[in-house]
């Protein structure tokens, strides 16, 4: 059975740094893309960052130059780090993976918060 695990979120002031984690059960090798996702309250679900099995990525605008994905197949775990960070990046952030014909995952989600 395939989970997904998110970690690392918490309560940052604005200009501060988190990484977040997602250890995915069974590997990460399964997963031709796995991303992060964030749901602000009130708001549409929406793509914060991708990366591929072969690494290449993919960035929101609003977080190009500010968010780093990242993937570590040894330990099955994919990373978010995320600098300077705004209020506006308040959210649950989900982490998603596509498995081919199985569909996609997705993680618990872990609450973000920057105080301004």
């Amino acid at each position: 059975q395939v989970q997904l695990v998110e970690s690392g979120g918490g309560l940052v002031q604005a200009g501060g740094s988190l990484r977040l984690s997602c250890a995915a059960s069974g590997g990460i090798l399964r997963f031709v893309v796995m991303g992060w996702y964030r749901q602000a309250p009130g708001k549409q679900r929406e793509l914060v960052a991708t990366i591929s099995s072969n690494s290449s990525t993919n960035y929101a605008n609003s977080v190009k130059g500010r968010f780093s994905i990242s993937r570590d197949n040894a330990k099955n775990t994919v990373y978010l780090q995320m600098n300077s960070l705004k209020p506006e990046d308040t959210a649950v952030y989900y982490c998603n993976g596509v498995v081919p014909v199985y569909g996609n995952y997705w993680g618990q989600g872990t609450q973000v918060t920057v105080s301004s």
